[in-house]
């Protein structure tokens, strides 16, 4: 059996469709595929023999050390969603789901439990979901429509889960987002590391030099009582967001693993830092690397007219600091990864995680250059 050290043993479709079937799934299991390209847990689409679809995960251990409390906000999540849904609020015709957690067969006694909604194999452990049906993603933002409904369902999430109590949320990943905290884990990288870096190192060790002064801006705003936390998505990147195959609507927001409490900043400014630049994150040539400003105002229109209730006038005042910091983040987090060993994100090659770091960079670059204009059109469509 090959073992990939980040993410477990790689296992067969028997295997696969073996722990499968140890779910409260409808029928046997016909097929078991791989799905998507996520960079954490090894996700599977499972097919059973009535055609019903449905996602197989095996939670990353290294990430979520204590995955009976990602299973509890997720229970949490959903019930809360469902609640709010039921009571109406949503656009006339639009549909909106959110993925339901899936009991083991021994854990249909207690539907309460978090720890019934986990099957672990060894130090593995494996959780089912629901399918969204005639959905589909991308991985970069397709048009200026696709971007609105992109911004959309950041809106309609927030709008959804904005009231939920955090005290009924686990932090499952205490430092998420703080970007101080990846600042300091990288110093430590880099002063017991090699001396000797390429090139490609050696520009982003000095764009980061050049930089770091600015990691805490959304840390303090918070100390300060400027901003205050909510419950969050945490990676609401453009696939992420699954759109009807028939009306071209948003209707999910998907992996929802690292739902926790936290500023929606970090929120807004991943949802824009990745559906903004056209490229993607794993881009063909960093000449195509860029910012694009009517992508941003079609993603903060479809954001805002739902999300503008719950904002404060403070709240606003940072969108552009959040852009230009979870971008900045990602690329700091990028290139750690590669200095220590690529033990965090898949990667293809060893340099895979350089060159994403790269690409961040690069669009940060971009948004630095844009920065006037981005705040422009933050002002205009909240007036």
């Amino acid at each position: 059996m090959e073992i990939n050290p980040a993410k477990g043993p790689i296992l067969q479709s028997q295997d696969l469709a073996a722990l499968a079937e140890g779910f409260a799934i409808e029928g046997p299991v016909q097929a078991v595929q791989p799905l998507g390209n996520g960079n954490v847990n090894a996700t599977y689409l499972v097919t059973d023999a009535g055609d019903r679809r449905y996602v197989l995960q095996r939670l990353n251990r290294q990430v979520f050390q204590q995955p009976e409390l990602v299973m509890a906000n997720l229970l949490v999540l959903a019930r809360h969603g469902q609640a709010r849904l039921s009571s109406g609020g949503l656009e006339a015709g639009r549909r909106w789901l959110l993925p339901q957690p899936l009991p083991t067969l021994g854990g249909k006694a207690d539907l309460e439990a978090a720890e019934s909604y986990c099957l672990r194999q060894g130090k593995e452990v494996w959780r089912m979901l629901t399918f969204v049906d005639q959905a589909r993603s991308f991985d970069t933002v397709q048009n200026i429509a696709h971007a609105t409904e992109v911004g959309r369902a950041l809106g309609t999430f927030h709008w959804l889960i904005h009231d939920l109590p955090l005290d009924k949320l686990a932090d499952t990943l205490e430092g998420f987002h703080i970007t101080p905290g990846y600042l300091s884990n990288y110093l430590q990288l880099l002063q017991i590391g090699p001396s000797d870096h390429c090139n490609d190192s050696k520009y982003c060790i000095e764009f980061v030099a050049a930089r770091q002064h600015r990691v805490g801006m959304l840390e303090q705003a918070k100390q300060q009582g400027l901003l205050i936390q909510r419950p969050i998505h945490g990676d609401p990147k453009v696939n992420n967001v699954m759109i009807d195959v028939v009306s071209g609507q948003a209707v999910a927001l998907v992996d929802l693993d690292t739902v926790k409490p936290g500023l929606v900043h970090y929120d807004i400014g991943d949802c824009l830092r990745s559906g903004c630049n056209p490229a993607g994150e794993e881009y063909t040539s960093l000449d195509d690397v860029c910012f694009d400003l009517d992508l941003c105002s079609a993603m903060l229109s479809g954001y805002l007219p739902l999300a503008r209730p719950f904002l404060t006038p403070v709240d606003i005042e940072y969108l552009y600091d959040a852009i230009w910091l979870i971008t900045f983040e990602l690329g700091l987090r990028f290139f750690s990864d590669y200095l220590a060993g690529n033990i965090y994100f898949k990667c293809q090659h060893a340099h895979h995680n350089l060159d994403r770091a790269l690409g961040q960079f690069h669009l940060l670059e971009s948004i630095e250059a844009r920065e006037n204009k981005i705040r422009t059109i933050v002002n205009n469509l909240c007036r």
